[in-house]
């Protein structure tokens, strides 16, 4: 007989054990639950038989008739399985074959199969007897990634190393045409990586028939993916995360045009967005006339710092059709959209809360509507 049980694994010191107890006919793991788990009549203690009336009395006690062994307390286990290998992967089961192990002091009665879905905290544990095969049906589903280990226990409970890791991907279909999974993604790596946004590339995936695309996968680093995208080339641009939340990890597969998915690349981390400083300026613009075709503005910088300001450069872009054509109280040019302000001699200098106002007159046609993203001296500014 043999059990199966699933369990949560271990993530950041939090455990929760779930078990469920199956029954396997043979050698092969089948899943079946326990029959008439927990309705067995409990066993009479030992050395009490019931009397009359319901009344428990003493049951003679036996003459040994040779003395008690002395408990095997060797040390040595079994040696770990080796060569752990799938025999056969189907959509609801594979076949795993291992080496036997070694007996240590005591002989082999039995192994233990551990295995869990990748990317997710639920685990499954199996235990079969002295054999060197077996078929994992339980838990089993199409196009999903497990990773199988085994280890050996002997007669007196010892129980070995575990063997290598096997890490095989389930098919969409056990019918055809096509049943084979595409090579997985190799070598993902961050590449460019800006303020705001970071580049994923890989190794490109090999398959029978072609590979039609690759899909991103976001993971929260316990048991919950999240599809990003699908892409059909080898790059992907992600946002970064303003903060560090619990998901910011990333991996990828293949997928065929049957639909059979790769075993997942490795996974990357993106950094965080920096947390920008706080703003040590306030900008304010008005419009204080405006006539179809024209109009005159009063800009208005203040230094919202601690320390003084000795020279200043205000930056802005129009988010309409506004041309500068003149300005005072301070040098005003403009390139494109792009305005850029600086000091004249006398207010060159903003002491703390202070402020300098200049005055800008130009033409427009489409659109007057004012800008709203401002900078002094390239920090960004808080807009009053």
């Amino acid at each position: 007989m043999t059990a199966v049980s699933p369990f949560r694994r271990l993530r950041q010191a939090l455990l929760v054990v779930v078990v469920l107890s199956t029954a396997v006919l043979g050698t092969a793991l089948g899943v079946a639950p326990a029959a008439d788990a927990g309705t067995a009549a409990p066993a009479a203690y030992p050395g009490v038989a019931p009397a009359p009336g319901g009344a428990a009395v003493p049951a003679a006690t036996p003459t040994p008739t040779t003395a008690p062994s002395t408990p095997n307390t060797s040390p040595f286990p079994p040696s770990a399985p080796t060569n752990l290998t799938a025999a056969e992967v189907r959509t609801g089961s594979v076949t795993l074959t291992w080496t036997a192990a070694t007996p240590g002091c005591c002989a082999v009665v039995g192994y233990d199969i551990g295995y869990y879905q990748e990317f997710g905290d639920l685990g499954f544990s199996a235990s079969v007897g002295d054999v060197t095969t077996t078929t994992i049906t339980n838990y089993i589903r199409p196009g999903q990634q497990y990773t199988f280990r085994v280890s050996a226990r002997d007669s007196l409970g010892h129980r070995s190393n575990v063997s290598n890791a096997l890490v095989v991907v389930t098919p969409v279909t056990d019918t055809g045409p096509d049943t084979t999974p595409p090579s997985a993604p190799q070598g993902l790596t961050l590449g460019e990586v800006t303020a705001s946004t970071a580049t994923l590339s890989w190794s490109p995936s090999t398959d029978n028939l072609g590979v039609v695309g690759y899909s991103i996968y976001e993971f929260d680093g316990w048991f919950t993916s999240r599809l990003a995208a699908t892409v059909p080339e080898t790059t992907y641009t992600v946002s970064l995360p303003l903060s560090n939340p619990l998901r910011n990890r990333f991996y990828v597969r293949a997928k065929d045009a049957a639909g059979n998915v790769s075993i997942a690349s490795n996974t990357v981390t993106l950094p965080t967005t920096p947390t920008p400083p706080p703003s040590t300026c306030r900008v304010t613009y008005r419009n204080q006339s405006e006539w179809p075709g024209g109009f005159v503005a009063a800009v208005t910088v203040q230094n919202a710092g601690t320390a003084p300001i000795d020279g200043w450069t205000v930056t802005f872009s129009f988010p309409g059709d506004q041309q500068i054509t003149s300005g005072w109280n301070a040098t005003v040019g403009q390139t494109g959209a792009v305005v850029t302000a600086r000091n004249v001699d006398w207010n060159r200098v903003l002491a703390p809360d202070g402020s300098a106002t200049f005055g800008v007159q130009g033409r427009w046609s489409a659109s007057d509507s004012p800008p709203t993203g401002f900078s002094l001296n390239g920090a960004p500014c808080t807009a009053a």
